[in-house]
């Protein structure tokens, strides 16, 4: 038994690294460009981001081309950061509506054009959470480090079976109107072939009885 609840401990701990990953991603983006990053987050989720050019001489100033807009909104247009003629920067907020959260990346019109270089690294949910210093604060264990994870994975994993059940209940109802919707429109399809059928018919017939052919 005991050997049983150890594996089942481990496995949701490789569950928790692996949910602490997150978006880290590297990229290239030319002068005049736009990239855009996209992150589907639910409400009430803590989010957050750091990103960077990477300096193409180290250990000398950024040169002026080498310069960022960069803006994180919701799908409905709604601005969490704005970061204006940056290098560099981070951002954190609490989600207050589910869907797709972009981050975009403008880069300076420059002749000639160059290339930049940017380290970006997206985070949400328990990922979202920066353990080294709970661990630092509360002076616990490792062993306590790592059930508090677990807590937050089953609480995030609860959390978000509840939002794909609305959403399977949302594409259910759609569903529903979906086939209404066909069903009254093949319907209204056949009651009109019906009448430009028997419209034709009619024609037909009054045809045929004025030339005496019935």
């Amino acid at each position: 038994m005991c050997g049983l609840n150890l594996g089942f401990i481990v496995i949701m701990i490789g569950l928790v690294v692996e949910t602490e990953i997150g978006e880290s991603m590297r990229f290239e983006l030319e002068s005049g460009k736009t990239k855009c990053i996209a992150e589907d987050i639910k409400a009430n989720a803590m989010t957050v981001g750091k990103y960077s050019i990477v300096n193409p001489s180290e250990g000398q100033p950024f040169p002026d081309s080498h310069k960022l807009v960069v803006r994180v909104s919701s799908s409905k247009g709604n601005n969490y950061h704005l970061g204006d003629q940056v290098d560099s920067g981070t951002f954190g907020f609490l989600a207050t509506e589910s869907g797709d959260y972009t981050t975009c990346f403008w880069a300076n019109k420059h002749k000639p054009p160059v290339k930049m270089t940017i380290d970006f690294e997206w985070k949400s949910g328990v990922a979202a959470k920066d353990w080294s210093k709970i661990a630092k604060k509360g002076q616990v264990e490792a062993m306590e480090i790592e059930l508090k994870k677990l807590y937050d994975t089953v609480a995030s994993i609860h959390e978000e079976m509840f939002y794909l059940r609305e959403r399977e209940e949302e594409m259910q109802e759609l569903n529903k109107e979906t086939n209404s919707k066909m069903a009254t429109f093949s319907f209204f399809s056949l009651l009109l072939c019906l009448s430009v059928a028997g419209l034709q018919i009619w024609h037909l017939k009054s045809f045929f009885e004025r030339k005496k052919l019935l």
